[in-house]
């Protein structure tokens, strides 16, 4: 059984889409709620199902209602309707109902086909799929088939009904006004349906019903078919372009990437460069210092001034002669005697 703060708190959810800018105020955010399972898993019964009940009924009155009952004895809340292409609309509607009072039992009227074409208009749904859908929400306890179109204290007695939602032809004390669910309606969704007739005919179409099933003549189901082909083609044109954008998009990406590794090492090589052969590199250090040692090298040495002297006669420098440039006489041959002159021992 929902309470009134649970309920006052679901309420204040039907107009989380108005007025939404993105931010909203902490005092104005709805505040959690504990975790429970409160699924049902069965549907609402019907009345006709149901066993008849002997005992006497006694009223209550709307204080007494809204005090607290005992757990055995519910108030009885009465709410009636069409329910075609039921939704979150009648749903929170049938909640508002159900949180009237701390201990509620709800039970839900839905007119028969008859009534309904007779007095406000043909219908999507039939009254078996109107009943069902009913039957399956949350917060039906009762669904009554085949509701009269205006109540009669015959039937309340009947039914044993202390309270009722939308009816103010009732005596003071029998009826509780509830809120309408702005946007949304059966009226709405059917206009939506009629707007775009041209989207979901074709949409059926693709999903296998037939023509004669969705009353489309022969040229209109081919004009459907031909559209479908060109949106189609339209669609891959479109997938093309974005996948190409996305190619483009990629390979500047990757250029960047690439250009500006490109400049890191060129960066890196000029520095490289310009220290090893600037003005200042090291290339020029290491020449001056070859050079340096190079020179000490081939420089003799001086001996040092304390050493102790002697006179040495100057010696001949010694002469170096190239063996290849150098001409060498032959040695002279003896003397041969000659009869002019010889010496007698």
């Amino acid at each position: 059984v929902m309470d009134s703060s649970q309920s006052a708190l679901l309420l204040s959810r039907k107009r989380r889409n108005e007025d939404w800018n993105g931010e909203r105020d902490e005092e104005h955010r709805p505040r959690k709620i504990p975790r429970c399972t409160v699924g049902l898993n069965n549907p609402a019964p019907f009345t006709d199902q149901l066993e008849s009940v002997t005992t006497p009924y006694r009223r209550v009155s709307l204080e007494e209602a809204r005090k607290g009952t005992p757990a055995d004895r519910p108030v009885r809340v009465y709410a009636d309707g069409i329910f075609d292409l039921f939704h979150s609309g009648h749903a929170r509607a049938l909640m508002q109902a159900k949180g009237l009072f701390p201990n509620t039992h709800l039970i839900v009227g839905v007119c028969n086909d008859e009534l309904t074409h007779n007095f406000k208009g043909f219908t999507v749904m039939n009254e078996d799929e109107r009943y069902d859908a009913v039957s399956h929400c949350r917060y039906v306890d009762e669904v009554v088939r085949n509701a009269p179109w205006t109540l009669t204290p015959d039937f309340l007695t009947k039914h044993r009904v202390g309270q009722r939602a939308k009816c103010p032809l009732l005596p003071a004390g029998m009826f509780v006004p509830t809120q309408r669910t702005e946007g949304i309606s059966t009226s709405d969704i059917i206009t939506r349906i009629v707007r775009d007739y041209d989207v979901y005919v074709r949409r059926n179409l693709q999903r296998g019903y037939t023509a004669k099933e969705l009353n489309v003549s022969f040229i209109n189901e081919k004009k459907y078919h031909l559209q479908e082909r060109v949106d189609k083609v339209k669609r891959k044109v479109r997938d093309v372009e974005e996948k190409s954008k996305e190619f483009v998009q990629k390979v500047e990406e990757k250029s960047i990437d690439l250009i500006q590794k490109w400049e890191e090492k060129s960066r890196e090589f000029i520095g490289n460069f310009l220290q090893m052969f600037g003005p200042e590199g090291a290339l020029k250090h290491m020449l001056k210092e070859g050079r340096g040692r190079m020179l000490q090298a081939i420089s003799p040495r001086h001996s040092p001034s304390s050493s102790p002297t002697r006179e040495r006669s100057p010696s001949p420098s010694p002469a170096f002669r190239l063996p290849f440039f150098t001409k060498t006489s032959p040695p002279p041959s003896p003397p041969h005697p000659s009869s002019s002159h010889r010496v007698l021992p």
